[in-house]
């Protein structure tokens, strides 16, 4: 199978379904900055020393590829396919996962500037981007595209996983976070 196939040479690609659209539509930022996040978290990966971190990151992977296959799907010309629907219980695991880190890390009681040791930073990385794809998606809401209330869910509780898995990634490194500090 080759690769190329010049449909696109003309700036048009096809969303789920085949409905053909400009490589710069609202839908196609959407689930561009999805597979931009995704790749940012395989980034992540390869900094991470925590076989229970790299399995969780891996998984999180495959699941914005769920996410973003229900953005691809123009759900008013068809249906999204059942492998693309974005579910309560993935939400509610990242929640769980949220609430094991937090109840190992100091409270969080100001402002922490993106930083630290290398994969906390590039897990910092990823939560900036993730924000991105979650303005992208609410944009497509505010657009009249209906959007599934679990894909927003999903999207925002990833964001805050990746700011207190940068955390950890800190505390795991032993690497001290640099607190905000207003006027310096």
């Amino acid at each position: 199978m080759k690769i190329y196939t010049r449909t696109g040479d003309q700036g048009l690609t096809s969303l789920v379904g085949g409905q053909r659209v400009s490589k710069t539509c609202a839908r196609l930022e959407s689930y561009g900055t999805i597979d931009e996040l995704c790749s940012q978290i395989g980034l992540l990966i390869t900094y991470c020393t925590q076989q229970s971190d790299i399995e969780t990151l891996t998984d999180i992977q495959g699941k914005l590829f769920v996410v973003g296959g229900y953005l691809a799907t123009d759900n008013t010309q068809r249906d999204v396919r059942p492998g693309n629907i974005v579910t309560e219980e993935m939400v509610t695991s990242l929640e769980q996962e949220i609430d094991a880190i937090n109840a190992c890390l100091p409270p969080f009681r100001c402002f922490i500037l993106p930083g630290g040791c290398r994969s906390s930073a590039v897990a910092h990385v990823c939560r900036t981007v993730c924000r991105r794809a979650e303005r992208r998606i609410l944009s497509l809401k505010e657009d009249g595209y209906e959007i599934d209330a679990q894909v927003i869910a999903y999207i925002n509780r990833l964001s805050d996983y990746l700011f207190v898995l940068a955390r950890k990634l800190n505390q795991d490194q032993q690497h001290e976070e640099t607190i905000w500090v207003r006027g310096k």
